[in-house]
């Protein structure tokens, strides 16, 4: 299964929760998992294994049938070429001036590969994250600060990070330009 599958999935989660106007507490209630694995599926900060996958599904009301339906892998053989234009936009906790762009997804056994552009507005705001995996950042435009757990690191044009992403980071803006960052995941399968 492709890492795009997941993130596919976890929109597909969050759009039907929010059509039968529930919320994370109350769904994850009801698959007994907790609020934060189900944000994290929800925001493609985790691969979620396939019996937790069912009991969301299932606490959804919703047909196993009907959940997949519309959801597909794109899979191609010896190469994958993405023009910028056909980058697809997707969305992550509440947040304000972050804007994700998927490039490139893909899983091998218990790992997920899973790229994106971000582009940071000035006075982009959310709260401090945690991902099952690891995080990759390289700062293509501009200048960011990035939290990350005590530590303040300053980016400038050029400059990478590589963390434990269930360290809570996050990173701010606080320029008057647009950010571009590329951020690479590399998630790991949650057996919870």
């Amino acid at each position: 299964m492709g890492a795009g599958l997941y993130l596919r999935i976890g929109k597909k989660i969050r759009e039907i929760r929010q059509e039968n106007k529930t919320t994370l507490v109350e769904v994850a209630t009801k698959a007994n998992v907790s609020k934060s694995l189900l944000s994290k599926i929800e925001n493609g900060r985790t691969i979620p294994s396939l019996p937790v996958l069912l009991q969301i599904v299932k606490a959804l009301d919703t047909d196993l049938n009907n959940f997949f339906s519309d959801i597909s892998d794109d899979i191609s053989y010896g190469y994958m070429h993405k023009k910028a234009e056909d980058y697809t936009f997707y969305q992550k906790e509440d947040s304000e001036g972050f804007s994700y762009y998927s490039i490139l997804n893909e899983s091998v056994q218990n790992m997920a590969f899973q790229s994106s552009l971000l582009r940071l507005e000035p006075g982009a705001k959310r709260e401090r994250v945690v991902t099952d995996g690891f995080t990759f950042i390289y700062l293509i435009d501009g200048d960011v600060d990035y939290l990350l757990d005590k530590d303040v690191i300053s980016f400038k044009t050029g400059d990478s990070l590589f963390f434990d992403g269930k360290i809570p980071h996050v990173p701010q803006n606080n320029s008057t330009k647009t950010a571009i960052l590329l951020v690479i995941y590399l998630l790991t399968t949650n057996k919870n």
